[in-house]
């Protein structure tokens, strides 16, 4: 039986069993064999083939966008309207075939947006070259879902899906535990808050399942099995996503006030180019950019030569940023906000 079989028989299972406080510790080792085959069917082949053409592009400007969705969702209108960049758009699916990158130049700092090929149902088992779209996807800092407003909410499940599958959580923190595998002493575990989810019988079962039989486990917010899991594979990628729906001059007003007040999203029109303005501010939200601009004594800042810097970014950052060697002979900086004309 091949990966994917195992993969089929397990999800059935999951499906068929009833969730109650008899079938917790079943489930728990069914959903860590589910992550285990899923990771291995991600690993690359080891048989020795043709090496395929990539779809990654130099990763450059301030921070890195994706657009993923289906095929014929607007995906390359999108990109280019908002870039210089033309990427060919066409009534027909399929359109574009491989990573085409653009800038989008806004508020002195520019975005990498990539129009990434349309993905279909199976791109995690590698149909329609979904590996390779959804491989690009994880290099971003912020995933824009390009979504067709007048297919309602199905192609929002199946795309959350997919992504899941391969181990991208969107909108979602890493969990609070703290994991570290040991040479010998069994299993320490430990809790700072009331578990709900998880059980030190459960946990001791899904890590014989990794064949983990020493390890150090500290829960330090009420997570699920699943959370723990993501805990354990380590290699998944929390990331923000924007969810946009696209030609919402085809559906009534009704149902574009219902789609808007959905959390992370935001309606627009490429066809009409209605509310990319509101798209923009909100990707700058997500991506947590701030303007830092610098200013000679005795002078007026010069509000046209922004340094980029994240949210969180120190003064030492922005030294960095200048120059390497600036921050080893630093002293002191004058800071002035836009909340307010406070001097620190």
């Amino acid at each position: 039986m091949g990966i994917l079989e195992k993969i089929s028989e397990i999800e059935k299972e999951i499906s068929r069993t009833q969730k109650n406080k008899a079938t917790e510790y079943h489930l728990g080792l069914l959903k860590a064999k589910l992550a285990k085959y899923r990771s291995q069917l991600l690993e690359p082949s080891k048989s020795a083939g043709a090496k395929g053409e990539g779809f990654d592009v130099m990763k450059s400007g301030d921070a890195r966008v994706a657009l993923i969705g289906f095929p014929s969702v607007g995906k390359s209108t999108f990109l280019s309207l908002m870039t210089a960049t033309a990427s060919e758009a066409a009534s027909y699916e399929f359109t574009t075939l491989t990573c085409i990158p653009g800038v989008i130049e806004y508020k002195g700092a520019n975005i990498q947006l990539l129009d990434l090929p349309g993905i279909i149902e199976g791109a995690a088992q590698g149909k329609g070259r979904g590996r390779q779209v959804i491989a690009v996807a994880r290099t971003a800092d912020v995933v824009i879902m390009m979504l067709d407003a007048t297919k309602g909410d199905v192609q929002r499940e199946l795309l959350e899906k997919e992504l899941e599958t391969v181990g991208i959580r969107l909108n979602r923190t890493k969990p609070n535990i703290y994991f570290k595998p040991k040479k010998g002493g069994g299993l320490s575990y430990n809790s700072t808050v009331p578990l709900t989810h998880c059980s030190e019988k459960l946990v001791q079962l899904i890590l014989h399942e990794y064949k983990i039989f020493n390890a150090e486990v500290l829960f330090r917010e009420d997570s699920t099995p699943d959370e723990f899991i993501d805990v354990l594979v380590g290699s998944r990628v929390y990331m923000p996503c924007l969810y946009v729906y696209n030609k919402v001059d085809q559906i009534s007003i009704e149902e574009v006030d219902r789609l808007a007040r959905r959390p992370h999203s935001v309606v627009i029109s490429c066809g009409m180019s209605l509310n990319l303005d509101y798209l923009l501010e909100t990707l700058w939200e997500y991506l947590a950019l701030i303007c830092i601009y610098t200013k000679k004594r005795g002078e007026r800042p010069d509000f046209n030569d922004a340094i980029i810097m994240r949210r969180g970014a120190s003064v030492e950052h922005v030294c960095h940023r200048i120059h390497r060697t600036l921050a080893s002979q630093f002293k002191y900086a004058l800071v002035w906000v836009s909340s307010g004309f406070q001097r620190q």
